[in-house]
């Protein structure tokens, strides 16, 4: 089997489609897969660390203020979908999968043209824009929450499916005394907070996190932080750090992004997070005590309803940035 993959913009997104490609390899190791990335986007890194071919398409997002980028998304949105349909020619995929994201948009629309089955998968609480776009030219809507259905129109009913959320890795790793040393975890350390803002870093969150490390370095030196800036951050970060007397502290580990997730997850006590669905998949998945500070600045405050889901359930505890 050919399978082409488009997921951007943030791990979110990229990470499903990894875990989709995953999910194929493990079953048919003969499959042929890849994915388009943008040349400069997370995609890119993300992709490339888990080994699969990439295409480059060009595609942004449309900014929702009115701002001159939007001039050059319109432009991307009339040519993608032609240098998508290249792409095609030359890959000839059997099946294309989008995970949301405008990256999505020119993938699937060409695939559509060209008679190629397809398909979305949505992982939020609510339908994103890519998904609406969409659902009339795929084959199949695969969701995470049941409750999306109910935002789609009833036409698309018959195409939809809830199969939960793909995750990269399906084991976490084991908690041990040799791991927490592999991560340099002090043997002091009798508990483990783990806190991130997703792949892009949370303001908010970073200040907030650095300030109680700061707090717990006199009276509970044996709490351990783990706080991942977010890439472009991260230099802000360390500066706030310093000003707090925690950058060169024993009892946090401040660094740019997290690509072990699983084995810092394994060796956490709490995490303190966004929720975006991704994230709260994967805190549900390991059974993690976690709460869930949902970022205020997405589309329809999805990250909002993701998290009141779990909270509702009992399954994590919902604090708004406020």
């Amino acid at each position: 089997m050919r399978i082409l993959l488009a997921g951007g913009g943030t791990a979110g997104h990229i990470n499903p489609a990894i875990a989709i490609a995953d999910t194929v390899k493990a079953h048919e190791p003969d499959s042929e897969i890849a994915f388009i990335a943008t040349s400069g986007g997370l995609e890119k890194d993300l992709i490339g660390k888990a080994g699969y071919k990439t295409y480059h398409i060009e595609m942004s997002g449309l900014q929702r203020s009115l701002s001159p980028r939007n001039i050059k998304t319109a432009y991307y949105y009339l040519t993608a979908p032609h240098k998508a349909k290249k792409l095609m020619k030359e890959f000839r995929p059997d099946v294309v999968v989008g995970t949301g994201s405008y990256l999505s948009w020119p993938l699937i629309k060409a695939a559509y043209a060209l008679g190629i089955p397809c398909a979305v998968h949505e992982s939020n609480s609510i339908p994103g824009k890519a998904v609406k776009m969409l659902a009339g030219k795929v084959n199949r809507i695969y969701l995470n929450f049941p409750s999306v259905a109910d935002e789609l129109p009833e036409k698309y009913g018959s195409k939809t499916l809830v199969v939960g959320n793909p995750l990269v890795q399906s084991e976490s790793a084991e908690r041990s005394e040799d791991l927490k040393g592999k991560l340099g975890i002090p043997p002091s350390a009798d508990h483990v907070i783990l806190a991130f803002g997703g792949s892009q870093g949370a303001d908010k969150l970073n200040d907030v996190v650095l300030g109680v490390a700061a707090r717990f370095k006199e009276k509970r030196p044996n709490v351990f932080f783990v706080l991942s800036a977010g890439g472009k951050k991260y230099a802000d970060v360390m500066k706030i750090a310093a000003q707090k007397g925690v950058a060169e502290s024993e009892n946090i580990r401040i660094m740019q992004y997290i690509y072990n997730m699983p084995e810092w997850e394994a060796c956490a006590d709490t995490v303190i997070c966004r929720a975006g669905a991704m994230t709260l998949s994967e805190m549900a998945l390991a059974g993690k005590a976690t709460i869930a500070v949902p970022s205020p600045y997405v589309v329809n405050d999805h990250q909002y309803k993701n998290a009141k889901m779990l909270a509702d359930e009992g399954a994590a505890i919902l604090i708004a940035e406020k």
